[in-house]
């Protein structure tokens, strides 16, 4: 098992941010190297363990999404090499565990999408039958296939806070309606089409995050054994 890298400290690219999971670094004034690490992040927590190989195998999932779900919006993927930009002495470091990737402005909200009832949708829905303004129908059980996939945004946070839920009305005040239909359209089709995908797969994905999460339900022998919050900002992000 190779030894896990809780932060990075290269020498060859100016440091720019150390997030929850990944550090990031200017590669020119375009562009980031994005460094997924073994750090594990649980409810907005870094805990003070990492995981080996979290980073490579973050990596590959982020990777495999975007190439499975680029005919749907372009991402932020550039395919430069991550060794071709560090100093051989770093490429050790990135191995495995990078991507190079446009540098682009982010959204100012969270845009989840919902295919079951759980997380803070199912808290909000005990408290009010809602989830996000949306009234849904009354007696559903906690995980609970929706009747329909829903968009249920969030605000975006400061770093160590956590983000609110809030309406669509919400998001088009802080985007504007043309760009707030668009980010909901997308999204409801990027969960769409991977949770078709991956239920031919034997997984459930819940919910997620478009530049953020997945909520997976790992399905095993026809049970559901296994809750896995996958934080992958380098999936949809």
């Amino acid at each position: 098992m190779t030894n896990a890298i809780l932060q990075t400290q290269l020498k060859s690219l100016p440091f720019l941010h150390r997030g929850k999971v990944r550090d990031l670094y200017a590669v020119g004034n375009d562009k980031l190297l994005v460094v997924q690490t073994d750090r594990l992040s649980a409810f907005d927590v870094i805990l003070p363990t990492p995981i080996p190989g979290k980073g490579q195998v973050l990596t590959e999932l982020s990777n495999f999404w975007f190439k499975k779900l680029a005919h749907v919006i372009p991402n932020h993927l550039t395919g430069i090499d991550p060794a071709s930009v560090v100093s051989e002495e770093d490429r050790a470091v990135v191995s495995g565990r990078s991507m190079v990737v446009k540098k682009l402005r982010p959204l100012l909200v969270e845009a989840v999408v919902r295919g079951y009832l759980i997380g803070s949708g199912w808290s909000d829905y005990k408290k009010t039958g809602s989830v996000c303004g949306i009234r849904l129908p009354q007696g559903l059980e906690q995980a609970q296939k929706l009747p329909e996939v829903l968009f249920t945004p969030s605000s975006k946070a400061p770093a160590g806070q956590h983000d609110e839920n809030i309406t669509y009305a919400d998001v088009e005040a802080l985007v504007g309606s043309a760009l707030a239909a668009q980010i909901r359209d997308v999204s409801i089709r990027l969960y769409s089409e991977a949770a078709d995908f991956a239920a031919t797969r034997g997984v459930i994905i819940a919910d997620y995050e478009v530049v953020k999460r997945i909520l997976v339900w790992l399905i095993h022998r026809g049970r559901r054994h296994h809750e896995n919050r996958l934080s992958s900002a380098a999936v949809f992000h």
